[in-house]
């Protein structure tokens, strides 16, 4: 009975201190997401584990999003995490245009300001610096025409063109309200743990 009194005195404070910083890291610092869908086909598969940073767009007070140091603005190819303004599950999808952009997506290809992002209706596109291997076995999904992007806001869309709820049918999201920049896949579900980045 002694012993177990006195780890609770010596030692429990410190075990909190140690839990609530891993919390704390994971809200501000870095974090993973679990992918639940095959919506980023072919770049992130159903099953795939992914690290988060969240700091790469900012630095918040842990468990809140007041922001101490502003980031880097969000880029155009950027693989990201935030909540759907339709219904607030955390979605993971690809930034496709950012303010000023004009965006269309005719047959599940893109084109920014009138120019496409892959030569001949390749299903890969160059985004920003980032390479996006497209999934169009299911079609392309609703096209846009000529979407013009206000400042401040991001059109978030799946690889996988015609099977990802995104900026098509939710809208546009606000550049704050982006949690973090996925970095890469850390585990693959019939690899194991493997790194590809992002």
């Amino acid at each position: 009975m002694k012993t177990k009194k006195s780890w609770l005195k010596n030692e429990l404070p410190s075990f909190l201190l140690l839990v609530l910083g891993v919390f704390a890291v994971r809200s501000s610092f870095a974090d993973h997401y679990y992918v639940p869908s095959g919506s980023m086909e072919y770049t992130l598969m159903a099953g795939d584990r992914v690290l988060v940073s969240k700091f790469s767009y900012g630095l918040r007070v842990p468990f809140t999003s007041i922001e101490l140091i502003e980031g880097k603005p969000v880029s155009r190819g950027d693989v990201v995490i935030f909540d759907s303004p339709h219904d607030g599950t955390r979605l993971i999808k690809r930034i496709v245009g950012i303010g000023g952009d004009s965006v269309s997506l005719r047959d599940g290809h893109l084109y920014i300001d009138g120019q496409p992002l892959a030569s001949d209706f390749d299903s890969v596109e160059t985004i920003g610096m980032h390479v996006a291997p497209l999934n169009l076995r299911d079609g392309g999904g609703p096209d846009i025409e000529s979407l013009v992007i206000p400042d401040g806001m991001l059109l978030a869309i799946g690889d996988h063109r015609g099977n990802s709820l995104d900026g098509r049918y939710f809208g546009l999201v606000p550049e704050s309200a982006v949690y973090g920049k996925a970095l890469g896949i850390y585990r693959r579900r019939d690899e194991g743990f493997v790194w590809r980045p992002l």
